[in-house]
């Protein structure tokens, strides 16, 4: 299983829930930004890294490890310390250690690994030892289930995705989350066949499921157009933005289209058919 892309998904999805993890007030998550980063004097990246908005945070260094690794320490300090060379954050720092059982972890420690997990500067946590929780821990737990608990796992992840998620595109996010996991644990089924499996098919005929991918689409196609257009032109304006976000998905498709022939603004604005009052 993918464990590290599967992660690195989870926590896009649910912000908090390495807060979760930790016992830590999951309010946290709002002063971080999750994100990759790679080490380029040995490539190394890693599964992910909470970075903070604010000096009195920690960055939160992530690493998921589901098989033994006996340099596993050695490696994520190595990391640590060649990622604060080479971006030199003002923030202080934790490295959280994501082991799917306690008997991966590494059990022949030097006094100097053990000082950085006794301080709490490096944390372990052990996930088939979590308690329920959120849906995010819930995803995690079906992760790590015996393949025959499955089907129970993945209905009641779909009714509480029902229950308690009021936005469609989470919905549509963690329903889609939900088919990673399934792919990856059942590699030997095709990807119709966990559909049919688990009754996801049918759900992703659902009028909200489609709506909601609808919806993300014409998001996504909204920020790649005006990220071109901010390249080619500058800083385009909350006005034309607010166009923008307007049109239908075919009239973005249209755009799209026709921004290759843009020269300038005013050949933007004459598109959207409106006049700049600057």
């Amino acid at each position: 299983m993918r464990t590290d892309t599967i992660f690195y998904q989870l926590f896009l999805t649910f912000n908090s829930l390495l807060f979760e993890l930790l016992g830590k007030p999951v309010d946290d998550a709002a002063y971080y930004q999750f994100i990759s980063a790679e080490i380029k004097e040995k490539a190394f990246r890693f599964d992910g890294i909470f970075m903070p908005d604010r000096e009195d945070k920690p960055i939160y260094f992530v690493e998921v490890q589901f098989q033994n690794k006996p340099d596993f320490y050695w490696e994520l300090i190595a990391e640590i310390s060649l990622y604060l060379n080479q971006y030199k954050p003002v923030q202080d720092w934790k490295a959280v250690a994501l082991f799917a059982q306690r008997r991966f972890d590494v059990t022949s420690l030097t006094l100097y690994q053990q000082e950085l997990i006794n301080s709490g500067r490096i944390l372990p946590i052990y996930l088939d030892e979590m308690r329920s929780g959120s849906i995010g821990v819930g995803l995690i737990q079906l992760i790590l289930a015996q393949d025959v608990q499955a089907p129970v796992l993945v209905q009641q992840l779909l009714q509480r995705a029902k229950t308690e998620i009021a936005d469609p595109l989470v919905t549509r996010d963690i329903i889609d989350l939900l088919e990673t996991v399934l792919v990856s644990k059942f590699a030997q089924l095709s990807r119709k066949e966990i559909q049919a499996m688990f009754l996801l098919s049918d759900i992703k005929q659902t009028r909200v499921y489609q709506e909601a991918k609808q919806e993300g689409r014409q998001e996504g196609e909204i920020r790649l157009l005006i990220r071109q257009l901010s390249r080619r032109f500058g800083k385009i304006s909350d006005r034309r933005i607010q166009i923008i976000n307007s049109l239908t998905l075919e009239q973005l498709d249209d755009l799209g289209e026709a921004l290759l022939d843009f020269g300038e603004l005013a050949d933007l604005d004459n598109w959207l058919g409106f006049q700049i009052g600057e």
